[in-house]
């Protein structure tokens, strides 16, 4: 990673940095030490590996958050075709914490939207840290009616804090065209899959995640509140998040126990920034897998078989 997230990085690559000057010094020395430091490599590659599969909670919080992470774009371009983008809520403006347009996956046509950080101060200052403001809700809603009417499969990429609270939000309808997607998603009568990538919290998550096939990657995270909003809610103090993201359970792994999830797209150590390739292909066989089971049902099984899987989840 350009970016160490955890001491233990750090201290993986300073025991590399020896090893590649032990390196030097025996082929200077004549000494053959070869055998030796793969070994060491190896012990090293697999200790990294174990770290990485056991974080926890509340370091998926602090790894779903990096700025090198693969956002919604970066999944668009690696694996639909022809995309074009789409803006605007006819009513208001475009946000550009929301991405959305038309695109190809293996040949069918599909809409795709998702939440957009940014990947520096001033991209994420233009996509407002990929907090939707309520046109951007409405330009989702837009879209979703479009793909709707056209019968193209809808697939979305959740990315966001939550969101925007501002007062200019809340009295543009905030609440409402959350509210809205809501319930547009639960009867829309062609195949959604959502796909949770980085940090999905509170209901500018939701808004785009009702859907027939629900995904993790396995270092995202996913729940009604931030850490840092439920320890200073509940108890006042900033300095129990990380007690607060393990009772929280919003890792994939805890909703996929949990049957909220349909399953967990896994990222190489360190994240999905070190192998956006491997990750985009597993990714693409999820949604190849998805698509050839929803687009067998009819429009009324569709939306039936999610008002069943959306009753589970109360009980």
């Amino acid at each position: 990673m350009s970016k160490k997230v955890f001491e233990f990085e750090e201290q993986h690559e300073n025991i590399l940095a020896k090893l590649n000057e032990l390196k030097e010094i025996s082929s200077t020395t004549g000494f053959n030490l070869e055998k030796e430091i793969k070994l060491l490599e190896e012990k090293i590659e697999n200790l990294k590996k174990e770290r990485y599969s056991n974080l926890s909670p509340w370091e998926k919080v602090v790894l779903s958050r990096q700025t090198d992470r693969p956002g919604c774009r970066q999944y668009i371009e690696e694996i639909f075709t022809d995309f074009v983008e789409l803006h605007g809520d006819r009513f208001f403006g475009d946000d550009k914490a929301i991405l959305g347009g038309i695109a190809f996956f293996e040949g069918v046509p599909i809409t795709v939207i998702g939440h957009q950080k940014g990947k520096n101060t001033r991209e994420n200052i233009e996509r407002n840290f990929g907090m939707p403001h309520p046109e951007g809700f409405r330009k989702a809603k837009r879209l979703l009616l479009q793909a709707e009417k056209f019968g193209r499969p809808v697939i979305t990429f959740i990315d966001t804090p939550g969101a925007y609270p501002g007062v200019g939000a809340e009295e543009r309808g905030q609440a409402w065209a959350i509210a809205e997607n809501l319930r547009l998603l639960s009867g829309l009568k062609v195949p959604i899959i959502s796909i949770v990538i980085g940090e999905g919290g509170s209901g500018g998550a939701l808004a785009l995640a009702v859907a027939d096939k629900l995904f993790m990657l396995s270092n995202s995270v996913f729940s009604v509140a931030s850490p840092e909003a439920s320890a200073s809610i509940l108890w006042k103090d900033l300095k129990e998040v990380e007690k607060m993201a393990a009772a929280l359970k919003l890792t994939a792994d805890d909703l996929k126990a949990f049957g909220i999830i349909d399953d967990i797209i896994p990222e190489p150590p360190g994240g999905a920034n070190q192998d956006l390739k491997e990750v985009a292909d597993i990714m693409r066989k999820c949604i190849r897998e998805a698509l050839e089971e929803l687009l067998s049902l009819t429009s009324e099984e569709l939306v039936k078989r999610r008002y069943e899987r959306l009753r589970k989840m109360t009980v």
